[in-house]
């Protein structure tokens, strides 16, 4: 018989439970007060500004073009290549007093110190207004994920799973967004898909914990709540160990190597990910553990056949 307690090998990560639960309190606290008082920086994308392509005739070096428009009408300019080392991509924040054509101007005059034969591909405003509908719908983007989230786990599994599933699930959203408000680093349209990426990674990891956990509920008949959780997740920390190390690997080499434009893609990425690890432990299912899961409730509904109640008419 397969015996839960004293089950050799198996690894009490919830003694660790309290301490890092009033650690991730802390950090949410933290992410709210410095989303409260410093709120986020704001990419082009979200506060409107003017986007300028440039073709030039020769390999272009970015740091010496940021160094030159360093002035005070296109200072915060983001700069990257755009398909190829000729083609470069600005994008300048909107600037209070100065006008997109003064700013635009500004930056022919750079690009034509270090190449005459520059070409201006393209100029696009994107208004605040726009801006202001991204910034919204980017939201409600995080907040329709989230419900549907809950719906589908309600079902899948049990309401206490589910409240620990999304409850994970905003703490990993949170806390990256505390990062990147205590950091102010830039919040454009990458980041947002960064954050709805992690939000996925963080439920795969949950659910594959889950899954175990309702099958040893089933199949171990001695031992607490407490017992069938620990031995859930160290039967999965395996799976966990090798999946979050290898997609670390690619996140960090994105990280340090791809580039100013995917830079805050990877940065939520990889907070999201480390943070998502342990939140999948020490929040999801320690969660469901105070909302008082048990063996009942996971134990499946019978459904009693129809006429089983009724009188035999055989003689």
């Amino acid at each position: 018989m397969f015996q839960i307690l004293n089950f050799k090998g198996t690894v009490n990560f919830l003694r660790h439970a309290v301490p890092i639960s009033i650690l991730s309190m802390v950090l949410i606290a933290a992410s709210f007060l410095s989303l409260a008082t410093k709120g986020i920086n704001w990419g082009l994308d979200f506060t409107g500004g003017t986007v300028v392509e440039l073709e030039f005739d020769h390999a272009v070096d970015l740091t010496k073009l940021r160094a030159n428009l360093d002035h005070e009408s296109t200072q915060g300019a983001v700069i990257q290549n755009f398909g190829s080392t000729r083609d470069v991509l600005i994008r300048l924040q909107v600037k209070e007093g100065v006008k997109s054509d003064v700013q635009v101007a500004e930056v022919m005059k750079v690009a034509k110190v270090l190449d005459e034969g520059v070409i201006q591909k393209r100029v696009e405003f994107v208004g605040p207004q726009v801006g202001k509908e991204l910034a919204e719908q980017g939201g409600l983007a995080v907040l329709i994920a989230l419900i549907c989230i809950l719906i589908y786990v309600s079902f899948r599994f049990e309401w206490r799973l589910a409240a620990g599933s999304v409850a994970a699930l905003a703490h990993d959203v949170i806390v990256t967004l505390g990062v990147f408000s205590v950091l102010q680093l830039e919040f454009d349209l990458t980041v947002l898909a960064g954050l709805l990426t992690v939000v996925g990674y963080s439920l795969n990891d949950t659910i594959v914990v889950y899954d175990r956990i309702r099958e040893n509920f089933l199949k171990m008949r001695k031992g607490s709540s407490e017992d069938v959780v620990n031995t859930s997740i160290t039967q999965t920390m395996s799976r966990t160990v090798i999946t979050t190390l290898t997609t670390l690997i690619t996140v960090i080499a994105l990280f340090l190597k791809g580039g100013e434009m995917i830079h805050g893609f990877a940065t939520a990425l990889l907070m999201g990910i480390i943070v998502g690890t342990y939140s999948s432990i020490y929040v999801a299912s320690y969660l469901a553990i105070r909302l008082g899961i048990n063996r009942e409730h996971m134990m499946p509904v019978e459904i009693e056949k129809e006429g089983a109640d009724q009188p035999s008419m055989m003689p």
